[in-house]
């Protein structure tokens, strides 16, 4: 089904793992291409609850963009490209259900970019995340600049965007860049743990977190009015009544994301 990606399905979790290795997993237009159709999944597939993004092999997440693909565009084509980038990592970014990046490597560029569009991130201790565009007389396309802003903060984000630096993993948790450094033989498995929990939790519920928290940074909407709406549309679900239920009759709830 797909032709750059290796996906597998196990407890409710959806594993993606972008497999191009010998290109240090290097974001294409096939890679996009098959981004977007396990995204079909994800929104789609009610058995899926929870996903993990991650990159094949022990050295990259995903190293950058396939620079080769920028010969010859035009301004206007570039612009085409970047909006198509920008548009797979808002249906990451908003997808209702949990997207947690796996960083086991370099997560640089583009793959910096993917990585911070998901929920969270978790690092392996030989994790390196950057925005070297400007090596190329660039910059990030892919919404680097403003997702490294609102995740490290503007002093931060200017230095490393303007000096195409990079971050090791401790300096990246100390930022706030990731949540957790495991070792890389234990980075999935962190992230199984994780995602385990959240899955015992409403799933309608859990969707709204993602919906409400997104807004406290899109300049279009009153977060808090997203929150009023949110915990209304929850009071409305057969989950509601269930965990409600199930804690004034002290027994662990069982949600079925009605």
């Amino acid at each position: 089904m797909y032709t750059t990606l290796l996906t597998s399905l196990e407890n409710s979790i959806f594993t993606i793992t972008i497999n191009r290795p010998d290109k240090l997993n290097a974001l294409n237009k096939d890679v996009f291409a098959d981004l977007n159709k396990a995204l079909d999944e994800v929104y789609s597939h009610p058995d899926i609850r929870s996903v993990i993004i991650t990159g094949s092999g022990p050295k990259a997440f995903v190293a950058g963009a396939d620079i080769s693909e920028f010969s010859g565009l035009t301004v206007e084509a570039s612009k085409a490209l970047a909006k198509a980038g920008q548009d797979t990592f808002f249906r990451i970014e908003n997808a209702p259900k949990p997207i947690v990046a796996c960083v086991n490597g370099f997560a640089l560029g583009g793959g910096c970019e993917l990585a911070m569009s998901c929920h969270f991130r978790i690092a392996a201790d030989n994790a390196k995340f950057g925005q070297p565009e400007v090596n190329l007389g660039l910059i990030p396309g892919y919404g680097g600049t403003q997702r490294l802003v609102q995740l490290i903060g503007k002093g931060r984000a200017m230095e490393l965007l303007m000096s195409a630096g990079m971050l090791d993993a401790a300096t990246a948790l100390q930022y706030g860049l990731v949540n957790y450094v495991v070792p890389q033989e234990e980075l999935l498995t962190k992230a199984r743990t994780i995602l385990d929990l959240i899955n015992t939790k409403a799933p309608i519920a859990v969707g709204k977190c993602i919906e409400a928290a997104n807004a406290v940074f899109d300049e279009t909407k009153n977060g808090y009015e997203v929150e009023v709406a949110a915990f209304g549309h929850c009071f409305g679900t057969e989950d509601m009544k269930e965990g409600t239920t199930a804690f004034l009759e002290k027994r662990k709830a069982v949600f079925t994301g009605k």
